[in-house]
């Protein structure tokens, strides 16, 4: 065999091939995105990253040099066929010149295929990291931006574990689209080359009487297309399986953490008994959906193991006479052999890869059930928010349930700067509600409100949020961090937590570490350094005594005198504090009134 030649036309095969490929590749694309479901599902999320005029070229290219890469290890594999001819044949004829040849090529061969190898992995685990990357940043803005992280839950139908889905269904998604793409890619164009090959060696096949010209190659497609249905059969029901087994598995971790989350409020109640039936509950549902797969698995691996081994077989035995009447060498049976194999390999991938395309079809399930609760989720009505210097104005606000049910019916209200409001109402009045359409969160509202921007308006929550990081951080949230030790160490004296002083720069679960009462006197920390022009406080002094509570609000006064103030709270002491009260009366109705207890506190212009 002349090497040299056969190198040359696998340069040619090779360009031809991509070319072919990249053509065909962009049809088929074209028509699969237009007209299934999942195509669609998939260049909906594939999009923004093969967008030129949005990731630059580098994707595409990417994806082209893969390809080639891919290509060139299929006509590495039709070398080596051919090669395996020529070592057998060397050795039925005791050629021991000719087997040597052999080995030396066979050196080349394994070189390039070592060196090619390698360069696929790293070129696809490149490619793949900075897919991943973009996706990521993608979902991550989409889920951010508009909050839809917050608005989402206001949802009929909310997205489940969205934790889950951008962290473990956007890898899943990447991996398995660049793996089966070029798993396919790899078994039709390899289909092609090794049925080439084993066209040229088969002859002439006698069934009942009936003598079939390249019997073998009929065969082998009609073996594998059988079975290949058989395992659709089978395989089918892993698709729900698969879907199931990450949403399962979700449930069951987001119950664990919220065990950890509210460890001590379960302790306190004695709850372990009612979380651990839950937990077993979810659990148990977890380990059923893996059974159901493993029965599931065994029936489509057991038929795919069959037919496999079932046809390792056959092409000795379709060759043998042919063999013993020495119409073909020993080498020609063993590439016969080899093209069998790797024919039928080829073949059966759809069968052999079944599961994988059921579980890469649940990962676009769930990422784009993601994308549309997010959709829905900006979809929903926006509050009027006006931005406005100082103060407060709501002109004719409204404020329903989800269900419709009217809370608050056109309330109108003017405060100024260094003015204050006291909301009070019984429970499910809406007094968090209205805040909520304050800020403008809440999407079942009609009217107006006027505030300052984000950056100058501030809420304070009856449970503060605390962020990963040192304390300093959750002192600064959410503005940048300053390094000025001095300053933060005076508000935190200032709301009586100098104990935790020398801890800013320490890194720990602080919501964990600091009981309600202190993380509440921290958030007062954060109002100081923050210096808003308006302050919302939804009971966020509920953890302290009334001293204390009375000592931070005159803090909060004597400190930032001209930030208006709007509170939630049930304690008569609150009135104190306050110019004017709003009370909720449910229904709609409201009334607001003047506090002439709230000259007992001047406001210091």
């Amino acid at each position: 065999m002349n090497w040299s030649h056969e190198l040359l036309q696998s340069a040619i095969w090779l360009a031809e091939a991509t070319a072919i490929t990249v053509i065909g590749s962009l049809l088929i694309g074209s028509f699969l995105i237009r007209s299934t479901v999942w195509g669609r599902q998939f260049w909906r999320l594939a999009a923004p990253f093969f967008t030129p005029r949005i990731s630059g070229w580098m994707p595409i290219t990417s994806v082209a040099t893969i390809l080639v890469v891919t290509l060139a290890g299929v006509r590495v594999n039709v070398l080596f066929s051919r090669w395996y001819n020529e070592m057998y044949s060397a050795l039925q004829k005791l050629d021991i010149k000719l087997f040597w040849a052999s080995m030396l090529i066979f050196a080349v061969l394994a070189a390039v295929h070592v060196g090619r190898s390698l360069l696929e992995y790293y070129i696809r685990q490149a490619f793949s990291i900075r897919w991943r990357e973009s996706l990521n940043e993608h979902f991550l803005r989409k889920w951010l931006d508009k909050q839809g992280f917050y608005r989402s839950q206001h949802l009929a139908t909310p997205a489940d574990n969205p934790d889950q889905r951008i962290q473990q269904d956007i890898s899943s998604f990447v991996s398995s689209s660049l793996g089966l793409t070029m798993g396919v890619i790899d078994a039709l164009v390899s289909t092609f080359e090794f049925t080439l090959i084993l066209w040229g060696l088969a002859g002439v096949f006698a069934l009942f009487g009936i003598e079939v010209p390249r019997g073998m190659v009929f065969i082998v497609y009609l073996y594998v297309i059988i079975a290949t249905v058989f395992a659709f059969r089978i395989g089918k029901p892993l698709i729900k399986l698969s879907f199931l087994s990450e949403k399962f598995g979700a449930d069951y971790r987001y119950a664990l953490v919220r065990l950890r989350e509210y460890g001590e409020n379960i302790a306190f109640y004695r709850g372990e008994n009612v979380e651990g039936r839950t937990l077993r509950q979810r659990f148990t549902q977890v380990i059923d959906n893996t059974w159901n797969i493993v029965y599931r698995t065994l029936k489509l691996d057991g038929f795919n193991l069959i037919v496999s081994q079932t046809g390792v077989i056959f092409p000795f035995i379709l060759q043998a006479e042919r063999f013993f009447s020495k119409q073909i060498t020993l080498g020609d049976m063993v590439q016969t052999a080899q093209a069998f194999g790797q024919l039928q390999s080829n073949l059966s991938f759809f069968r052999s890869a079944y599961d994988s395309f059921a579980g890469f079809k649940a990962v676009l399930d769930r990422l784009t059930g993601f994308i549309d609760a997010i959709d829905a989720a900006d979809e929903l009505p926006t509050p009027d928010i006006r931005p406005q210097a100082h103060g407060l104005a709501v002109q004719q606000l409204s404020v329903r349930t989800p269900a419709n049910q009217l809370l608050l019916d056109k309330l109108n209200l003017q405060l100024g700067a260094g003015q204050s409001l006291l909301i009070r109402g019984p429970s499910g009045a809406g007094k968090t509600t209205l805040l909520r359409a304050i800020a403008g969160l809440w999407p079942y509202c009609d009217g107006a409100v006027e505030r300052p921007g984000e950056g100058e308006a501030l809420f304070l929550s009856q449970r503060p949020y605390l962020p990963l990081g040192n304390l300093r951080a959750a002192l600064y949230y959410p503005h940048a961090v300053q390094d000025d030790d001095a300053r933060a160490a005076e508000v935190l004296r200032a709301v009586q937590l100098g104990h935790l002083v020398d801890k800013l720069d320490i890194v720990d679960d602080w919501s964990r570490i600091l009981s309600l009462g202190e993380q509440q006197r921290l958030s007062f920390g954060r109002l100081l350094l923050a210096a808003p022009k308006v302050v919302f406080l939804d009971e966020a002094t509920s953890a302290m005594d009334e001293g204390l509570e009375d000592a931070l609000y005159r803090l909060l006064r004597e400190r930032l005198p001209h930030t208006t103030l709007i509170s939630i709270g049930h304690r008569s002491t609150l009135q104190t504090h306050h110019q004017h009260a709003l009370t909720l009366q449910g229904a709609g109705r409201w009334q607001l009134d003047a506090l002439s207890s709230a000259t007992a506190v001047p406001v210091i212009g």
